[in-house]
């Protein structure tokens, strides 16, 4: 469909809790249009992920995966995944530090402390359910991406400022 322009930090809409997609809007051409945005929004942004509230639509699905990512070289790949309606539980207590940026804060990176393993589930666009455990960088994506969905911007996970900054000066200390 099209490329969108990601909202960015500040537009009140990412801040709103997006609503679950009821049975009857799935397999829908509203929702296959939606996906087809996020998809392309996401190639073209280079991202790890994406929400539906980013690209100004408060329902709650996600759009993740990929193979290589340059914006984050080591990550290891993650599979290309479309969720509907996610949810995840937390597995071990067990916490990790990693930079994070977003397509919604750009040219921006922090440092995020999210849970190593999780077990999700959702809906495919059929409607079928798909139910994985992750750990890692999967798991730290399927975070980032369900707090689009409840609202929550990275920085607003941030507990040190002096691990936020613009990325090209950070270029010493990321990690990726």
């Amino acid at each position: 469909m099209a490329i969108k322009t990601p909202l960015k930090m500040g537009n009140p809409l990412l801040y709103q809790i997006s609503k679950p997609l009821t049975v009857d809007q799935f397999n829908s051409k509203k929702l296959a249009a939606l996906i087809t945005d996020l998809q392309d929004t996401m190639a073209h942004y280079q991202g790890a992920g994406i929400a539906a509230p980013q690209i100004g639509v408060l329902k709650r699905v996600i759009v993740f995966g990929f193979e290589q990512n340059p914006r984050y070289p080591k990550a290891e790949p993650v599979p290309k995944t479309i969720l509907i309606n996610p949810q995840f539980e937390i597995l071990s207590q067990d916490t990790e530090d990693m930079w994070e940026g977003c397509l919604s804060v750009p040219g921006l990176r922090g440092v995020v402390k999210r849970f190593n393993q999780i077990r999700y589930w959702g809906f495919n666009t059929d409607g079928q359910k798909i139910e994985r455990c992750a750990t890692g960088f999967h798991a730290k994506v399927i975070q980032h991406e369900c707090d689009h969905l409840d609202g929550i911007l990275f920085p607003q996970r941030l507990t040190d400022l002096g691990q936020f900054g613009f990325e090209s000066e950070l270029t010493d200390v990321l990690s990726l």
